[in-house]
C-alpha cells in the first residue's frame, strides 16, 4: 500500500520506549522475574536525549511529523498519556521523566501572575514538574499490571521455557557457544557461563564495559559483540513465537490493547490526548516485529534493542479520509533518526486493518491473562471462577 498521507501534519503517536542505561541486574533464565537495578546518568541522559529527539519530531512546527494543534511549550497535560512499569527499582519509570524533561524542557513561558500581581517561574529556569503527582502518569507495580510485565508468573510462559531449552536448535547453539562461553569465563566472576543463562552473561559484560575502566581495558575485543550475538538469538526465541497467538509473543500480546485503545481515542473529535507514550522494557519489542512481519523485510531489528529505544506508530488521516497508520524506530543512541519500518508488507496501513489483523492474538484483560497463563491465584486471578474452564476441568 502506498503511504498516502497528507501533508497536513499527524493526529496523533503512539510510542514503546526502552529505558536508558542501568545498574546490573538478574534474570531467572526460568521464569524471568528480576531483581531490582537502577537508573544510571548515562541512562538518565539517553532518556533526555530521546526526549528532545521526539520534540524535534513532533513538536516542531516546521518537522513533517508535526502534530497537529499540540502545545509546543508549556506541556498541556490533557495532551499526554504516559505509563511506566514502577517496578525493578524504578528504572522504568525514571527513564520515563527523563524523557520527558527532554520533550517539554524549562521555559520561561510557564511563567504565572498571582492575584497580587507577583509573577513567579518555577525554579531552573521554568522546570516544567510533568511526572509530579498528574492523573495522566500512571505508574504501576509488576502485579498491578499484567500488560506491562506479562510474562511474569505466567505458567505457560514457563513451559515454552522449558521447551526452548530442550529442543535440538537450543542444544545446537549450546555446542557452538561453547568455546566462546569457556573463553569469556576469567570475566564473569560468579555468573553461570552456559547458554541458558546468556543474557545475565550478556548484561554482566555489557554494564562491566560500559562503567568499568580496568574491565573496558582488559575484555578482547569481540567479546562483547559475541555476548550479545548469542543473546539476541537467546531472547528473540524467549519473546517471539513461530504462531501470533502463542505465549512467546505475550509481552506484546498484553499491550496491543493499549496501542489500539490510545490510536482509536486520537480519532475522535472529542480527544485530547496527542502522544501516548508506554516506557517498557526491551521484550514487547521483539514480539512487536514478529507479530507485524517487520522482521521479513527488517531481519536486522530481531533481537535487543539498545538503551532508549523507540517505536511509533503514528496516526494520519489520508486523502480519501481514512486513518492510517505508520511504523518508525529509532535504535537507542546509534540511531540519529527513525527508520520507516512495514508492517504485513506496507510502509503504512489503515487503522482498521492494523486492528483487524492482530486483534484476535491480544489479551486485554486480566482474567483473559489468567486464562491465557494458566494462572488461577497470583496477579489478582483468584477472584475469578474457573469452575467452567473446560482446560482446568475436561468434564465440564
Amino acid at each position: 500500500m502506498v503511504n498516502t498521507t497528507t501533508t497536513a501534519g499527524l493526529i496523533g503517536v503512539v510510542l514503546l520506549a526502552r529505558h536508558g542505561d542501568r545498574t546490573e541486574y538478574y534474570q531467572d533464565p526460568n521464569t524471568f522475574n528480576a531483581t531490582q537495578a537502577y537508573i544510571t546518568p548515562l541512562g538518565s541522559q539517553q532518556e533526555y536525549e530521546l526526549g528532545r529527539f521526539l520534540r524535534d519530531t513532533y513538536l516542531n512546527p516546521d518537522s513533517p511529523s508535526f502534530i497537529q494543534n499540540i502545545s509546543t511549550d508549556v506541556v498541556n497535560i490533557d495532551q499526554l498519556a504516559v505509563r511506566a512499569d514502577a517496578g525493578g527499582g524504578n528504572v522504568i519509570l525514571d527513564s520515563a521523566y527523563a524523557l520527558l524533561q527532554g520533550l517539554y524542557p524549562p521555559t520561561k513561558k510557564s511563567e504565572m501572575t498571582l492575584g497580587n500581581g507577583q509573577t513567579v517561574l518555577s525554579p531552573l529556569g521554568g522546570y516544567q514538574y510533568i511526572p509530579g503527582e498528574l492523573t495522566y502518569m500512571q505508574s504501576l507495580e509488576f502485579w498491578q499490571a499484567p500488560s506491562l510485565t506479562s510474562w511474569m508468573d505466567c505458567e505457560y510462559f514457563q513451559l515454552h521455557l522449558g521447551r526452548l531449552y530442550a529442543a535440538s536448535a537450543f542444544k545446537n547453539m549450546s555446542t557452538k557457544a561453547e568455546p566462546f562461553l569457556t573463553a569469556l569465563k576469567p570475566y564473569l566472576g560468579s555468573v553461570d557461563n552456559n547458554l541458558t543463562n546468556i543474557w545475565n552473561i550478556y548484561d554482566h559484560v555489557n554494564v562491566q564495559y560500559t562503567h568499568n575502566k580496568t574491565y573496558y581495558e582488559t575484555l578482547p575485543a569481540t567479546f562483547l559483540e559475541q555476548a550479545r550475538y548469542y543473546a539476541n538469538w537467546v531472547q528473540n526465541n524467549v519473546f517471539t513465537d513461530t504462531v501470533q497467538n502463542s505465549v512467546g509473543n505475550i509481552a506484546i500480546r498484553t499491550l496491543l490493547p493499549e496501542i489500539y485503545w490510545a490510536l482509536g481515542n486520537m480519532t475522535q473529535p472529542s480527544n485530547k490526548v496527542k502522544i501516548s507514550i508506554q516506557e517498557v522494557d526491551y521484550k514487547p519489542f521483539m514480539g512487536l516485529f514478529n507479530v507485524t512481519n517487520a522482521t521479513v523485510t527488517d531481519p536486522d531489528i530481531a533481537g535487543i534493542v539498545d538503551y532508549a529505544s523507540v517505536v511509533a506508530f503514528e496516526l494520519s488521516q489520508n486523502s480519501q479520509g481514512q486513518h492510517e497508520v505508520s511504523l518508525k524506530f529509532k535504535n537507542g543512541t546509534q540511531d540519529s533518526e527513525f527508520r520507516q519500518l512495514k508492517m504485513f508488507g506496507n510502509t503504512s496501513i489503515t487503522l482498521d486493518s492494523f486492528i483487524h489483523q492482530l486483534a484476535w492474538i491480544t489479551i486485554n484483560s486480566t482474567i483473559n491473562w489468567c486464562f491465557s497463563c494458566n494462572q488461577t491465584v497470583l496477579r489478582g486471578c483468584s477472584v475469578f471462577n474457573y469452575s467452567e474452564d473446560p482446560f482446568l476441568h475436561p468434564g465440564t
